[in-house]
């Protein structure tokens, strides 16, 4: 019987409660909780993954090799930690691609396990996915290959192992895909990438004695592993030097189960600009926003000659009562900007960005209902060989989807970025009137979806839908389905086969 399912059969919401009996466990839930704010010296530069090289392929495509390895890592003093990388020992190169052109990839699997890449919020056919279903065998190379076709985007990439997935992400393979357009290179938002355009992967993590990866998950938790120390771009502790008075921030909530609630140290009001999809039709100005698993969200600063200021992430109001448990209460500094003397100011934040999703108008072909619960969906767990049902292509259908268990859920779909229509009947709020293909699912609240399923149709290979917290991924909380031409029918999803 799974940890929580075990949990909610004794009747007790934390594993804790059983083990250490009353008295311990209250010992326990006090010092749960974590507060860095003073602790972190930030004495290392920010590192800036470095951008893809691409090659030019015979038919016109932009050709990206991608070499997935293990290494070594020397995050601290001591001995270096063992872990995988993309193009070198941890995390991957960012890749930019640009709407319209054709792109390829050959990705190497130099593991002596099977993996895989998922290229997360790609709009592509579902056999180019990266999914559970495009493993890549030890020494195999797979050569998906693409046209781009959705707007400006801060995506990005990582393993999509069926029941392994979250092992993968955590021991480092990551990395940021980015999406140019025309719309958004007109804009004068600051686009210089590491210098005013800067790439934010946060992930947490946990150390042994000896400087190992450790997945450790909270005695009582419910969400997986939860770590005490916080990486951003592989760097711990880490300072960036501010040269202009605008910087945009690309945020990747990249950590396997712990909730961002991102803001600064001193309250500073800052603008949300973009999420998932792209640009938002206007900014958002807050002092506060949060980031589940697998979301992004591009967020534009001010700064002011001479300050510094840290990143933090601040308590939450989703834990529930043991929520102290997997973070909720935590106060985590993520990173120190230090502002020089003098900055440049040739750029600025448009009043008017993109254009809001619409799909509000459209006809609904078909209405769907998902139920996340107990590592399952709608009452069932994934399965390889189960296709859960068929979309028709142009069309455009709404899910309404819930978290039903008082756990934390996100949901993500694959190949579409959707539009939330309401949570519990209401209007979204602004973080939510973008384009998104992650959605955190506050416990109890209905959330309806929209989304229009075009091109790429394929009766026998399917898309995912999921909980992007990846023990609850690889527990078995995902399904699938496939996208249907005219007259198609569900098919049958081919035997797996390694790429070589």
């Amino acid at each position: 019987m799974k940890r929580r399912t075990l949990f909610k059969a004794l009747g007790f919401g934390v594993g804790g409660a059983v083990v250490l009996g009353s008295g311990g466990f209250g010992v326990y839930y006090a010092t749960a909780k974590q507060d860095t704010v003073g602790d972190v010296s930030f004495d290392t530069p920010l590192s800036i993954p470095p951008t893809a090289a691409a090659e030019r392929g015979g038919s016109g495509s932009r050709v990206f090799r991608l070499g997935i390895q293990s290494g070594e890592t020397r995050f601290k003093d001591g001995p270096a930690t063992r872990t995988w990388g993309v193009n070198g020992t941890y995390l991957g190169p960012t890749v930019r691609v640009r709407r319209g052109e054709q792109v390829a990839f050959a990705v190497h699997n130099g593991l002596s396990e099977e993996t895989s890449l998922h290229w997360h919020g790609m709009h592509l056919p579902a056999a180019m996915d990266g999914g559970p279903h495009q493993p890549v065998a030890p020494n195999g190379t797979w050569a998906p290959r693409w046209t781009v076709d959705q707007p400006a985007a801060t995506l990005w990439y990582h393993p999509h192992v069926h029941g392994s997935t979250g092992t993968h992400m955590y021991r480092g393979l990551a990395g940021l895909l980015i999406v140019d357009d025309e719309e958004t290179d007109a804009l004068n938002l600051p686009s210089e990438y590491g210098v005013d355009d800067v790439p934010m992967i946060v992930q947490d993590r946990a150390f042994d004695g000896d400087n190992q990866f450790e997945e450790r998950v909270p005695l009582g938790g419910s969400l997986g592993v939860i770590g005490d120390e916080i990486l951003v771009n592989g760097t711990l502790g880490p300072y960036f030097d501010v040269t202009t008075r605008l910087v945009r921030l690309r945020l990747l909530n990249g950590s396997n189960a712990r909730l961002y609630h991102f803001g600064f140290s001193d309250d500073r009001k800052f603008s949300l600009v973009a999420t998932d999809g792209g640009l938002l039709a206007e900014p958002w100005q807050t002092e506060r926003l949060y980031l589940s698993p697998g979301e992004r969200a591009e967020i534009v600063v001010a700064f002011e000659p001479g300050e510094r200021v840290e990143l933090r992430s601040h308590p939450s109001e989703y834990g529930g009562t043991l929520g102290r448990l997997d973070g909720f209460d935590d106060r985590l500094d993520i990173c120190q900007f230090r502002a020089a003397a003098t900055l440049s100011d040739d750029t600025e934040l448009p009043a008017v960005l993109g254009t809001a999703p619409a799909l509000q108008g459209e006809t609904v072909a078909e209405e769907r209902s998902f139920v996340l619960a107990s590592d399952q969906i709608n009452g069932k767990s994934m399965a390889m060989d189960r296709i859960d049902f068929g979309v028709h292509e142009g069309t455009v259908e709404v899910w309404e989807v819930s978290n039903d268990n008082g756990f934390l859920h996100n949901f993500h779909v694959h190949d579409v970025q959707f539009q939330v229509l309401t949570v519990d009947g209401e209007r979204p709020q602004p973080p939510l009137r973008g384009w998104k293909d992650t959605v955190m699912l506050v416990q109890g609240k209905r959330y309806r979806l929209a989304m229009r399923f075009r091109d790429h149709t394929d009766p026998n290979v399917p898309y995912m839908y999921h909980c992007h917290l990846l023990q609850h991924e690889d527990d078995g909380m995902m399904g699938q389905f496939v996208v249907l031409d005219k007259g198609e029918r569900v098919g049958a999803v081919p035997h797996a086969h390694h790429h070589t």
